[in-house]
């Protein structure tokens, strides 16, 4: 699909190795420009083999070289690496690349039609956008983080960093409108992706319905307000989830358990003062959670367990897609485009694997 296009990527980390593994698995040539000492996270949460996870996890297909870019030779062979390619990433402090001589005013002079993202916390411009902050903060400034709220009303501290995955997936959305728009214009393009702005733009429905409402959730039905778009505890303390917002899955719940009486209450609320959903409790904590997901399987009612991280590689229905997988290196990998087959996966490359490679056969 990206066959014959080259990213130059000049990310570490998380969200700018997630966006360009998403365009390795749709075929776009990936060459990693990683400092001398290698990308940071090469050793961030060592794996069993001594590398780092997050390395391992967002760095297959793609090949390593190492620059100093601060020194001559480096940035000489940076501007060649750019001359010879489609896309340009990267996710230093606003001014870094500018500095380095490698700012997208300087590389269009080397490449005209480059396509040249920047991923930052909160934009190359402005207020903030000189601070160094982490996917936390993100979510907390952004009021995405709000919306995960133990019952008293605490903030819960997410175990996933959704701010750099999102960062990620909008690079690859402005990357891949500008490979489209060169197309059609032949001229190149830059975009400056603000991870912050992008979880604000998760929020249009809370920012109206709180103008409206004054309620800072949300949909309300969406909120876990209401007995049939819930989660309810399992009698051996696992949860089950129910979204049966439409009318005909949440009958079709209601009479698969003989109890077309809860019909009408589709709509009523999760307190103890509601006496279906006293019953309804009593209910998914009468049958184990595996009970449960047979259950579900059988009756269309909109119900999915909860599943641990480690229980993904056992389902069937990962299994079935093999979404994650057992690499050719050791290490289970999540693929990123389930509906696409992959010719050849490559590990993660070593640092400064490829700089011979590259050197030798791109550069001259």
């Amino acid at each position: 699909m990206l066959k014959g296009i080259k990213v130059i990527d000049f990310t570490n980390y998380l969200p700018g190795p997630f966006a360009t593994l998403r365009l390795a698995e749709l075929g776009a040539e990936i060459i990693k420009v990683e400092p001398p000492e290698g990308d940071p996270a090469r050793h961030t949460g060592l794996s069993k083999h001594g590398n780092g996870l997050v390395f391992l996890a967002n760095n297959r297909q793609k090949k390593s070289i190492t620059l100093n870019l601060k020194e001559k030779d480096g940035y000489d062979t940076a501007l060649k690496l750019i001359a010879h390619a489609d896309v340009v990433l990267e996710s230093f402090r606003p001014g870094v690349m500018e500095k380095l001589g490698l700012g997208y005013e300087a590389v269009q002079k080397v490449k005209p039609d480059i396509v040249y993202c920047s991923i930052s916390g909160y934009g190359q411009k402005g207020l903030l956008s000189k601070l160094g902050n982490h996917d936390l903060n993100y979510m907390a400034l952004s009021g995405v983080l709000a919306q995960f709220k133990d019952k008293a009303g605490k903030p819960v501290h997410p175990s996933i960093t959704l701010a750099d995955y999102l960062g990620g997936f909008a690079a690859n959305e402005r990357i891949l409108a500008g490979l489209v728009s060169r197309t059609l214009t032949g001229n190149g393009s830059y975009h400056s992706i603000s991870i912050t702005d992008q979880l604000v733009s998760l929020l249009g429905n809370h920012i109206l319905v709180e103008q409206e409402t004054g309620a800072g959730n949300g949909i309300d039905v969406l909120s876990g307000s209401i007995v049939s778009y819930a989660l309810y505890e399992t009698s051996d303390g696992r949860f089950m989830s129910i979204g049966a917002l439409e009318p005909k899955f949440w009958a079709n719940f209601c009479q698969a358990h003989g109890r077309e009486e809860w019909i009408g209450a589709h709509y009523s609320t999760t307190t103890n003062a509601n006496p279906v959903y006293l019953e309804l409790m009593a209910l998914f904590k009468s049958k184990t959670f595996y009970e449960w997901i047979e259950f579900a399987q059988k009756v269309d009612c909109c119900m999915a367990p909860v599943l641990e991280i480690g229980e993904l590689v056992t389902n069937p229905y990962f299994q079935e897609k093999e979404l994650v997988f057992a690499s050719t290196w050791g290490d289970y990998q999540v693929k990123m485009h389930s509906d696409l087959e992959q010719e050849s996966i490559t590990s993660p490359p070593q640092k400064n694997e490829h700089n011979e490679e590259i050197l030798n056969n791109i550069l001259i």
